[in-house]
């Protein structure tokens, strides 16, 4: 990779040790991307800020990197939302002892770079820049790259800390435009008359999606049959899609036309799916909690809310509207803030309900317009059951307690989606050869092989404590990667997934050495800050080669890694 002056002496340490660790970073992701150079950037964003998602690995990395003082961003970078409302955190009664005080730590630690504590996962709102970006929040990446003039890839929380250090990022993915294009071709042939039909189709979507399908970059879909999007729907279909992986949307008539495409395959979505959605995701029993603003609640969505809670009273605090300081502030200034909280609901900003820890003692149910909750409040981050219904809906559930969904009390579950391997036992010798990280030099390892061919989602579904996969349907659910030699293709999911490895890293249960056959943004930035032995790019495809019990040996020399079967499983 070429570097210009100024980036050579950051790797040379001239700007400190902090920053020489980030450009490390970014060569290692950038090497591993093929890119060329490394480019300058306008804008980051970080995520990685609750307690609950970034853990005490997050903690102890904020606490690692500030140890060197005065290190501060080279460009205008933001903060993702936190994991409460530090002004109403009694109202929240969230049971965990020191929350508070670890969420300040943390943001503490952020400030002190430079980092502007805004707090929101709508960065994108009313935003007026344009050019590079390195963004971390998988919501704002896709709503960034689809109706913006802004670009960035997939960026993990530490990446988007390495770039918003050093004001670069390696030149590949979606900021070159060959490799804009769309994969996937979506046909919808039925109305979605308001924001939760939206959230629903983008969530759809990404269950379509096939792990053998070859994304280098994530599920690109071409939409057909969409007319006049609000910004409310732009945020939800993007928000839910990007739960999936999709960075980007194009949407026929409405974005920009696509150069090429070649589509993986065609999809139709139809009023019956909608429709039976719905039936999936409808209360059944009775709600204990109503959470609206996932991502955080646009000042329209305020609006709505406030519309719909003339005639009502909400007993015991049962609504909760989420929100960015700048909508919240809005919203006060318009007499909303106090019409929504006179009517009983609380209106929570700086947070997101993805986010928060909650009382699991009386909160067993909750009920959301937005399937980018529904998928985390469900996952292994709360284990919450949660339910999904219009707006209006879920301001009906918010002011009567006893209201229940369907009229036979009877739950109707979705299947739960199966993750389609395509592994077969092997067996014989093997040998085959990869690549490592440009800044690790040499190391030799041998263990037991954990191997999957379908990508890991490490928020929520991978135990940030014993580091067992919890995600019902994957192929290695119930496995423990601890002290494993873990091959999977890459990551999925939420753009915090380097904190939950670096928290496995540093309580001793994460991997001794991960190989990747795709491109991996998330796990990359973590072995490489930690030095954990990372090998890709093999001339065979170790998913298949190997099997899981397989002892193997990795060898790091030159660059080059030597993958050899020891035993077979």
């Amino acid at each position: 990779m070429k570097l210009n002056s100024v980036q050579k002496m950051i790797l040379d340490g001239s700007q400190g040790s902090t920053k020489q660790k980030a450009m490390r970073l970014l060569i290692d992701l950038g090497e591993a991307a093929n890119a060329e150079q490394l480019v300058p950037v306008v804008s980051a964003h970080v995520s990685g800020v609750s307690p609950l998602t970034g853990g005490d690995g997050l903690i102890r990395f904020l606490k690692d990197l500030g140890t060197e003082g005065n290190v501060t961003t080279a460009v205008e970078t933001t903060l993702n939302a936190a994991g409460c409302d530090r002004t109403k955190f009694k109202e929240m009664d969230i049971p965990v002892k020191d929350y508070v005080e670890k969420q300040q730590i943390i943001l503490d630690a952020y400030e002190k770079l430079g980092i502007e504590l805004s707090l929101s996962c709508t960065p994108y709102d009313n935003l007026k820049i344009k050019g590079n970006a390195s963004w971390a929040e998988s919501n704002a990446v896709c709503f960034a790259n689809t109706y913006t003039e802004l670009r960035t890839n997939r960026e993990s929380g530490l990446s988007a800390i390495a770039t918003a250090l050093c004001g670069f990022t390696p030149e590949y993915g979606l900021l070159l435009d060959e490799n804009r294009i769309p994969n996937l071709k979506i046909m919808v042939e039925c109305n979605l008359d308001e924001p939760v039909d939206y959230s629903i189709l983008g969530d759809w979507i990404g269950k379509q999606i096939e792990p053998k399908w070859k994304m280098e970059y994530g599920p690109i879909p071409h939409i057909f049959g969409l007319q006049n999007l609000n910004f409310e729907e732009k945020k939800a279909l993007t928000a839910s899609a990007a739960n999936y992986g999709c960075p980007l949307l194009f949407i026929d008539n409405f974005t920009k036309k696509p150069n090429t495409t070649d589509y993986k395959t065609k999809i139709c979505f139809k009023q019956s799916d909608l429709e039976q959605r719905y039936e999936e995701l409808a209360p059944t029993n009775s709600v204990d909690l109503v959470t609206i603003g996932c991502p955080q609640a646009s000042f329209d969505e305020i609006e709505r809310t406030a519309k719909y809670l003339e005639d009502c009273s909400i007993p015991n605090g049962r609504l909760w509207v989420f929100t960015s300081s700048l909508n919240f502030d809005k919203a006060k200034d318009k007499g909303l803030v106090d019409q929504i909280e006179k009517a009983g609901g609380l209106i929570l900003r700086e947070t997101c309900p993805e986010v928060v820890h909650y009382n699991h003692k009386k909160v067993k149910h909750i009920l959301t317009n937005s399937m980018k909750a529904e998928h985390y409040l469900k996952s292994g981050l709360n284990a919450i059951d949660t339910s999904v219904s219009k707006l209006i809906d879920c301001i009906k559930h918010a002011s009567n307690p006893e209201l229940l969904g369907k009229e036979n009390k009877e739950k109707i579950i979705g299947k739960i989606k199966t993750h389609e391997s395509t592994k077969t036992y092997q067996t014989g010798n093997i040998e085959i050869d990869g690549k490592g990280l440009q800044s690790q030099e040499s190391w030799s390892i041998e263990g037991e092989a954990l191997v999957t061919d379908v990508p890991i989602t490490f928020l929520g579904f991978v135990n940030r404590i014993t580091g067992q996969i919890e995600e019902e349907g994957h192929p290695i659910n119930g496995e423990i990667m601890a002290d494993k030699i873990l091959i999977f293709p890459k990551g999925s999911g939420s753009t915090v997934a380097p904190f939950v490895l670096l928290g496995l890293f540093y309580n001793g249960n994460g991997p001794k050495a991960i190989i990747n056959t795709d491109l991996d943004q998330q796990t990359i930035p973590a072995c490489s800050l930690l030095g954990i032995p990372y090998a890709h790019s093999f001339n065979d495809n170790p998913c298949q080669a190997i099997n899981t019990g397989d002892k193997i040996k990795l060898e790091l020399i030159d660059g080059n890694v030597k993958l050899k079967c020891l035993v077979r499983a």
